[in-house]
């Protein structure tokens, strides 16, 4: 496979498919979520399941007037019954990605994790990986976790890097760079995370997450930047050429997510992880060339994850 390159390359490898994934959307009421669906009809990247609140929702019929029977369309009667209905759909095999529309996260996520029938994949943690075509560097960039996890455990930076390792893969990454991220590259008391970092990069020497190299601590100037790397000292392969970011805590990822989109005009994509299906969880703040591109990668990582199940 291929390395993907940017986004559009991502949207290509969609359009290839024999099979369309299906797309589950409570509640697409708002303009940008309309924009992406929309727009994954008319390049054959997805189909629709729409589920609304009450019959009222005239883009909807208009999007299975244009587009037949690609589009379905389900009516409930409240936003929790629309979140609880859409995942429903996924559960039972009817959809492939589960995407947020005009609903607080908190109504979507209830369903989601709800102990019965939820999507959450027992044994796994519940995480968020976001993908960034930044124009300063060379590669796509995927980093974690800037959204669900305020401070990760052990086990919870454990599976960060395992999704964003299988995600690096099914880009086409065959020996994907992990970066532990610190304000600095010393392993302290002072910093937890540091110590958790310490135990990563041992297992990951030890084949925990396969053929990849895992080391830090390091800020990300160093990750990203190769002469950053060399005044600082730092030997290591994944220096100056990550191709995934795990940040200490959500402050400091959710910061660079913001940072990088306002100061670097980065395109940004993001998912949840550890769902037995993808689940898109956009920001309100979002545009929708950014919702559109998390919908992208969502439907990738669900095509691949049907190739691993056979």
């Amino acid at each position: 496979m291929d390395r993907i390159k940017d986004f559009n390359d991502l949207a290509t490898r969609l359009r290839t498919q024999p099979q369309k994934t299906r797309v589950v959307v409570p509640c697409p009421d708002d303009h940008h979520t309309q924009q992406v669906l929309e727009r994954a009809l008319e390049q054959n990247i997805a189909d629709v399941t729409v589920v609304n609140v009450g019959n009222t929702c005239d883009w909807a019929h208009q999007m299975h007037l244009t587009f037949g029977n690609r589009v379905k369309i389900f009516c409930t009667v409240d936003v929790d019954s629309a979140a609880a209905f859409s995942v429903e759909l996924v559960y039972q095999g009817m959809g492939d990605v589960l995407m947020k529309g005009r609903l607080n996260t908190d109504n979507l996520l209830r369903a989601v994790l709800r102990k019965r029938r939820g999507l959450l994949e027992p044994g796994h943690v519940l995480s968020h990986l976001s993908l960034a075509s930044v124009p300063s560097y060379g590669k796509l960039l995927l980093f974690t976790d800037a959204a669900v996890i305020p401070h990760p455990t052990l086990e919870q930076f454990r599976a960060m890097i395992t999704y964003g390792v299988d995600a690096c893969r099914n880009l086409g990454v065959r020996q994907p760079l992990v970066a532990l991220i610190n304000c600095n590259e010393k392993i302290s008391e002072k910093f937890p995370n540091t110590l958790a970092f310490a135990t990563l990069k041992q297992e990951a020497a030890e084949g925990l997450f396969g053929n990849a190299i895992v080391d830090g601590p390091m800020d990300v100037k160093a990750a990203c930047n190769s002469e950053s790397a060399q005044i600082k000292g730092i030997s290591s392969a994944v220096a100056g050429n990550a191709d995934m970011l795990v940040f200490p805590n959500i402050q400091a990822g959710n910061t660079f997510y913001k940072a990088i989109t306002l100061f670097a005009s980065a395109t940004i994509a993001g998912v949840l992880c550890g769902t037995v299906k993808p689940v898109v969880v956009t920001s309100r703040a979002d545009s929708a060339e950014s919702k559109f591109n998390s919908l992208v990668l969502a439907c990738v990582l669900s095509q691949a994850k049907k190739v691993d199940e056979k």
